[in-house]
């Protein structure tokens, strides 16, 4: 019976309320936001962020998730000049973290879909075609996924973490998309101090849908690395798709758009800043983010 009514619950949130996140052992929020309970069929870390002052969308305060850190051991390995994997899932009963991945698939959302998945036409998108589904990817098909991105302090105290010293780091083009999602770390990103790295998980959907973003909290660790290389303070991103405008070189901060205030960045009117060339990151480690 309980079996049955995670399935009914994993379905319904494929047509309405399904958002994305990365799960993995490290993340904040894990459990759910209800202290003491570990909640296998969790999506309190997937809502997104729109029109938030920053002392709500920063860091997922709005919803509690700064207030739940990972467990003690817990942290998302980074090997230097290596990569990592992440879940990408609507909820934790999707991923390998829950129920011995029994409701996982290929997929964000535990569903089978053609390889070849792609929206009914080219100006619809996905959740347009018969069952609905696809609608948390906010795209068309995977080329046309925004990108999603990991940035890195290093301060252990998330109360220290500010734009200026989280700085993107590695970018992973045309996702979200599959649940399996691997990102490449730069060979120079040096160790973290004791009590490890903030990190946090960033995607600025592409249209379909309503113009959010979002902001997931890591704890994480740098491993195999001997580096003495000191990441630069972050600046703004700035749109340089236009053809005129210089791109920003080097550590870039996080995207911050569409919220009440806190924003980061000026966009032309109807498109959408994301961790792509036009905003001056290119695919993979980010190995120009140090001084």
């Amino acid at each position: 019976m309980k079996t049955t009514a995670i399935i009914a619950a994993l379905a319904s949130a494929g047509f309405v309320e399904a958002h994305v996140a990365a799960w993995v052992k490290g993340m904040y929020c894990l459990n759910g936001t209800e202290p003491g309970v570990e909640n296998l069929n969790t999506n309190t870390a997937v809502d997104p962020l729109y029109q938030l002052p920053k002392s709500q969308w920063w860091m997922q305060h709005d919803r509690g998730c700064d207030q739940f850190p990972p467990a003690a051991g817990d942290s998302l390995e980074l090997p230097a000049g290596g990569s990592f994997t992440v879940e990408l899932a609507h909820n934790r009963a999707q991923t390998t973290l829950s129920y011995d991945g029994k409701f996982t698939s290929e997929w964000p959302d535990g569903q089978s879909h053609p390889e070849d998945w792609h929206s009914p036409s080219p100006d619809a998108c996905l959740d347009g075609n018969p069952d609905k589904l696809g609608g948390a990817v906010h795209t068309h098909n995977e080329s046309t996924a925004a990108g999603t991105a990991f940035a890195i302090s290093y301060h252990a105290d998330p109360s220290q973490v500010t734009m200026e010293n989280l700085a993107v780091f590695t970018v992973l083009e045309h996702t979200p998309w599959k649940r399996l999602a691997t990102y490449q770390v730069p060979a120079s990103l040096p160790p973290c101090p004791e009590g490890g790295c903030y990190c946090a998980w960033l995607w600025v959907p592409d249209g379909c849908g309503q113009p959010n973003m979002y902001m997931q909290n890591l704890r994480c660790h740098v491993t195999g690395s001997s580096s003495t290389k000191t990441v630069a303070a972050a600046q703004a991103p700035v749109f340089c798709g236009d053809g005129k405008t210089p791109c920003v070189a080097g550590a870039k901060q996080m995207i911050a758009w569409n919220q009440a205030d806190g924003n980061n960045v000026e966009m032309p009117a109807g498109i959408s800043p994301g961790y792509h060339p036009k905003m001056g990151w290119t695919p993979g480690a980010q190995n120009d983010i140090f001084q």
